[in-house]
Parts: structure tokens; sequence; C-alpha cells
């Protein structure tokens, strides 16, 4: 019987360990990969304390932090959770079930992709789905924006402060965004409205060299010279083995108050698969470290 269950091995199921495992709980990490899409990032410059860091070597600290620590991680995938009244059971992918007194959902989410062929083959080489993450690395560079709501016009903004030249791709002939956002847009020198257009392939060797643009309509294609790629229409909560367990919203996201409190007493929720809004390693990892304290005072009550 464990004291707490993690599911999910990303920023903020990691930090949750540390914290956890730092109050002596008996904790037992989930994941069936470890390091989120941080692992993705080539470059990480916005972690605090840290000038820069390979994504990967960031999230391997933290794995190997929380086991140090006696945080005890299994790679394995959560199918089922029970709530069993004393007890949660967990049960994975290969059929083995855990229980804790207590539980930190923190899956993540992953982002939507375009589809296209050679799209995992950039995803963190010239690829991105964080403009806050990675904008500073095209600095004066040619990038391209795919997206139309509110995530791709401040991803095209954001960008448009340090890239030469931004094209804004959307596949309709008008936005979702914020009428603000689009107005701002539309004034930038520097930027390239491609409405009613698709990306339909991706050009480049070992590096993104350009994007072929397809109009919808008239099926006339014209290609962009670009160095950077940024996919922003939105991201994927695999929320569905807890959507009987927990109250999700619209968007299949666990909904949690200012303690990480699901709607179960004794389950938690952080980092990117939660209602938290800014997608970054650095409030997922913030987030877990809130969720894990409340887990103890959780426990701790319930003594």
């Amino acid at each position: 019987m464990y004291d707490l269950i993690i599911v999910g091995g990303g920023p903020a199921g990691l930090t949750a360990a540390i914290y956890a495992a730092r109050r002596a709980m008996k904790t037992l990490v989930l994941a069936k990969e470890f390091g989120g899409q941080a692992v993705y990032a080539s470059k990480v410059e916005n972690f605090p304390g840290i000038d820069l860091i390979p994504g990967y070597e960031l999230m391997e600290k933290m794995k190997g932090q929380a086991e140090r620590l006696g945080a005890e991680v299994k790679y394995a995938e959560t199918t089922e959770i029970k709530n069993e009244n004393e007890f949660f059971s967990v049960r994975d992918k290969e059929g083995n079930s855990y229980e804790g007194r207590s539980l930190i959902l923190s899956f993540g989410a992953v982002p939507r992709k375009l589809g296209l062929p050679n799209e995992d083959k950039f995803k963190g080489n010239g690829i991105s789905y964080c403009a806050t993450c990675d904008a500073p690395f095209f600095k004066n560079k040619n990038v391209a924006v795919v997206g139309g709501g509110n995530a791709a016009l401040d991803a095209a903004l954001l960008l448009s402060k340090f890239a030469g030249k931004v094209y804004l791709i959307h596949r309709r002939d008008e936005f979702k965004a914020e009428e603000v956002r689009v107005h701002d847009a539309k004034n930038l020198p520097n930027l390239e409205i491609i409405l009613n257009s698709e990306v339909k392939e991706i050009k480049g060797d070992k590096n993104i060299t350009g994007v072929v643009v397809e109009k919808i309509d008239s099926g006339e294609t014209r290609e962009l010279e670009v160095d950077g790629i940024f996919i922003e229409i939105g991201h994927i909560v695999e929320s569905e083995f807890i959507s009987k367990m927990v109250t999700l919203d619209e968007r299949r996201q666990i909904v949690v108050n200012d303690r990480n409190e699901t709607n179960v007493p004794g389950v938690f929720a952080a980092g990117d698969a939660t209602t938290v809004p800014w997608k970054q390693i650095v409030i997922a990892a913030g987030e877990g470290a809130k969720a894990a304290l409340s887990a103890y005072s959780y426990l701790q009550k319930i003594k």
C-alpha cells in the first residue's frame, strides 16, 4: 500500500514525487514514458536557475532526484483507476495492480499534430508546439505559425518580436481568436497572414528549409522558405480512463481548485492535464509541488 500514487512522469509528476518523498511518503510514479513533452525541447533556457539545458537532460535530473529521495518509478501505462473507499486501485496495461491512499493525476497533454509524414522527424528540431519556449531561438529567421485561435495569434505576435518574417497560416477564412489579437497581427510589418490554406508538406533534410502551402478552394500551392514551424492547433488530454471518476471541462481537462484538489477526496491533479492555464515546465513543476503538499495534508487529516 502506497501513501501516494502519481500517474504521469512529466515535470508535474516528478516534482510531486520529489516533494512527497521529502515528506517521507511511500510514493510510486507510473508513466508510460518519463519527461512528458519537455523531453522534446532541444533547449530550455527559461527554467529558473539554469541558463540553458536540453529538455531531456532536465527531465533526467528530475527523475534521478525523485529516485534518490526514495520515490519508486515504474514504466507503466495506466488504463484504469478505481475508488475503493479507503484506498485507490490503479491498474496498468500489463494487468498489474497498485494500491494507494491518495492519487495525483499528472499525465499531461499532447499537442495536436498536422499529421504530415515527416512531422515527428523535425519535432524539437525545427517544429515546435510552444512559442513561449522556443521563440528566442529563431531570432532574425523565417518561421510559420499554423492555427487560428488565441494560442496561434499569441504565438505569431510573440515570434514577430524575434523572427525576421512570420507567416500565419489558417485553414479557414477568418480567425477564431479575439479581435484585438487579430487587429494587432494585421498591423505587424513582418507578419503575413495566409488564410483558407493548409500546410501540405514540410521541406528539409536535417533541418527544415520550407513548407508547401495549398489553397483549399483552388488547390494552388506555394512554397515558403522557413527555418521553423510553430503548430498551435490545440492539445489533447487523454483523460477517458478517468472520465467517470473526476470532473472534466469541455476540453477534457481535469478541473482543480487552487489546492490542486479534484472533486474526489484524495485525488489531486497537476500539470498540462488540468484547467490551469499556460502549459510551461516551471508552472507544471510548481503545480506538482502544490499537489504533493495537498496530498500530504489530506493523509494527515484522515490519519
